[in-house]
């Protein structure tokens, strides 16, 4: 019956509430009379039923005003129970009045009697229709424990009852003072308590709903639920709350900074305006990870003109439109979109030139290490060669501060990825020696949370498909930081920058990678495969790929210093003279024309970068062009062409 009446249209189920209302108000004025004078009043004279006639009109237009013919029922909640009381207060105050006004007689107590059936009748029916509607939704609504009896906790338990998908049973609290306390018949237990009757109690979720707590707090209790089969969700942050980005009742997974633990650094809000306020900004490669997030923050830092370089038209188009709505009207900021390449020096130099650059943030680069291992001389040219194009546009042209966005992978590296992006930083640190227009420096950081082509994402694609979760070795290690953290320390040490330096960001404590699969699993409240099959995802070990080391560095040397930001480190690292630079850059130019694979890799080793390759060569297009060319051992050449494209694929 009650799935018919919820398929009824709006106006219906109105229709419904107002005939019932017309027909329980005059049925509790008369069991009123009755109550009081034990059933020997059955039939209501012609005036009573004229004082009840229009009481019901007066509350019912009462209750149309208030809008309770609106609400609906399955979301009635405490405002609706105070409109329902209020005008149970006015049906009963129109009884005595127009009771006093056709002179008819009733006991003092007749409207207070008629007050409590209203309450009960027209209150209580919602109500009781409310719980059916809830229980109603399904057997297959989860048990939930929310951990954190506060007020977002107690916000959250309120949503809940009106979700399909999750019901709660408890609240979970370390505080004593809140233990043993029943909110809305949900009663608070403790953490001890909670992990000792688990089994009993038929929970499959958790919700922390405490949106305010340190990072650090949040990790402590993950980990505490870590041993329970429990899927754990969150609440949005406060700061999206309080933005109004995010509401409380939107359930999310557990963010994986929260398994890191690590808390913000409050930025120093000087030195992220130092090279931005008033000034022309450009970005180049602004549509990536480390880029659009650049963009995002220094949009908020009153920059005169925000120039967006970016060589992918659809990120260009979606970072373009972002950063439009996330701009204030009243802020006048330019947001000028450059579609083109660093590769491009003449693009480059009109539009340092055209727009009066003051700051340069070049965070374009080719970045994964197997596909640029496999991609040898396009990796070259863009990270090596593009960069050598925005340091000396910029330089020719006084822009004021260049900052090159590096890598952990750039010390001692066993990649072409590193290799380029150590030479990369080599090229700001020459032509930082020989001028002094344009202030060079460069940041160096390790992996970041969530960008493209990240594990964390990939993890969470694998599990929602039920794996296997692909880890490259069972002890490989990496550091990891949020994209809006190195961004902010990204401007940051920019602004202390004199020329010349490697900054180098505490990346916090390494994680290891198969660690970090087995807490995604548990967290998802499911568990990792054993040896004899038993359990819900595999982790599959598939090899460290071409160019992929075991342990990531950031320093090449112990010399580093602390910078007058907590986060922020500075290291003393090896230079190359510019002129001795520039002929090591026009010899692997020549090397990159001919693609001459075998003579990059020398010359990369030979230069005092501490390039150790590993493995043969992997780039398939250039490897051999000699016999390529020639036509010598064409078909073997293709069928190992072939032959590592299915291997690529089998590793991806």
């Amino acid at each position: 019956m009650f799935s018919k009446l919820e398929s009824l249209p709006r106006n219906y189920k109105r229709a419904l509430m107002l005939g019932a209302d017309a027909v329980t108000l005059p049925f509790a004025y008369w069991l009123a009379f009755n109550l009081r004078l034990d059933f020997q009043h059955l039939f209501l004279s012609p005036l009573e039923l004229c004082t009840i006639a229009l009481t019901v009109i007066v509350t019912m237009i009462l209750f149309i005003r208030a809008g309770l013919y609106r609400a609906v029922i399955r979301y009635l909640g405490i405002q609706a129970g105070w409109t329902l009381l209020r005008g149970a207060i006015a049906s009963a105050l129109a009884l005595t009045f127009f009771g006093f006004l056709l002179g008819v007689w009733h006991p003092r107590s007749v409207p207070l009697i008629y007050f409590v059936l209203v309450l009960i009748f027209v209150a209580g029916s919602r109500f009781i229709v409310r719980q059916i509607l809830h229980s109603s939704n399904g057997s297959n609504r989860r048990n939930v424990a929310i951990y954190g009896a506060g007020a977002a906790g107690v916000q959250a338990m309120m949503s809940l009852f009106n979700s399909p998908e999750y019901k709660p049973i408890l609240f979970v609290d370390d505080d004593k003072s809140v233990q043993g306390r029943v909110f809305n018949s949900i009663p608070v237990m403790s953490v001890t308590k909670f992990k000792r009757q688990f089994e009993n109690l038929g929970i499959s979720d958790v919700l922390l709903a405490m949106p305010s707590v340190p990072r650090s707090r949040r990790r402590e209790i993950i980990e505490g639920l870590s041993p329970l089969p429990v899927h754990v969700h969150t609440i949005p942050g406060m700061s999206d709350l309080v933005s109004g980005r995010a509401r409380i009742e939107e359930i999310r997974d557990i963010d994986i900074e929260d398994l890191l633990g690590r808390d913000a650094v409050v930025p120093n809000q000087n030195l992220m305006h130092a090279n931005i306020r008033g000034k022309v900004v450009m970005v180049t490669g602004a549509g990536g990870s480390i880029g659009s997030e650049l963009c995002r923050q220094i949009a908020c830092l009153d920059p005169k003109v925000l120039v967006l370089f970016e060589q992918s038209e659809f990120s260009l188009y979606k970072l373009e439109n972002e950063i439009a709505n996330l701009v204030d009207e009243d802020k006048k900021i330019h947001v000028i979109a450059v579609l083109g390449s660093i590769l491009d020096q003449e693009l480059l130099e009109s539009t340092i030139v055209t727009f009066d650059v003051d700051t340069i943030y070049h965070a374009a680069a080719y970045k994964h290490v197997p596909i640029v291992e496999h991609n040898f001389i396009a990796g070259i040219r863009n990270n090596v060669f593009g960069t050598l194009n925005v340091a000396e546009v910029a330089n020719r042209n006084s822009v004021e501060t260049c900052i090159l966005i590096s890598t952990d992978k750039a010390v001692r590296p066993t990649n072409i990825m590193g290799a380029s992006k150590r030479l990369a930083e080599l090229v700001f640190q020459a032509l930082s020696q020989v001028q002094e227009g344009t202030c060079f420096t460069m940041v160096r950081f390790g992996n970041v949370l969530g960008s493209s082509g990240s594990v964390i994402p990939r993890f969470r694609e694998q599990i929602a498909k039920g794996g296997p979760l692909t880890v490259t070795h069972p002890d490989i290690i990496r550091y990891f930081m949020t994209i809006p953290e190195a961004a902010q320390l990204v401007i940051q040490s920019g602004a202390m920058a004199r020329g010349g330096e490697v900054f180098v960001l505490d990346m916090g404590e390494p994680v290891k990678i198969a660690n970090l699969a087995r807490k995604m699993v548990a967290l998802m409240g499911l568990v990792v495969k054993d040896a004899d099959g038993n359990g819900d995802i595999e982790i599959s070990y598939t090899g460290l790929r071409p160019g992929e080391k075991l342990y990531e560095e950031l320093l090449i040397g112990d010399r580093v210093t602390q910078t007058s930001h907590p986060r922020v480190m500075q290291a003393q690292e090896f230079t190359m003279a510019w002129s001795n630079l520039k002929s090591v850059l026009n010899e692997l130019e020549k090397l990159c024309k001919l693609g001459d694979c075998s003579g990059i890799r020398q010359l990369l080793t030979d230069i005092p970068i501490g390039y150790t390759p590993q493995g043969p060569i992997e780039d398939s297009i250039w490897k051999n062009q000699v016999s390529l060319k020639s036509g010598l051992g064409r078909d073997s050449q293709l069928a190992d062409v072939i032959a590592l494209d299915k291997k690529m694929k089998s590793l991806d």
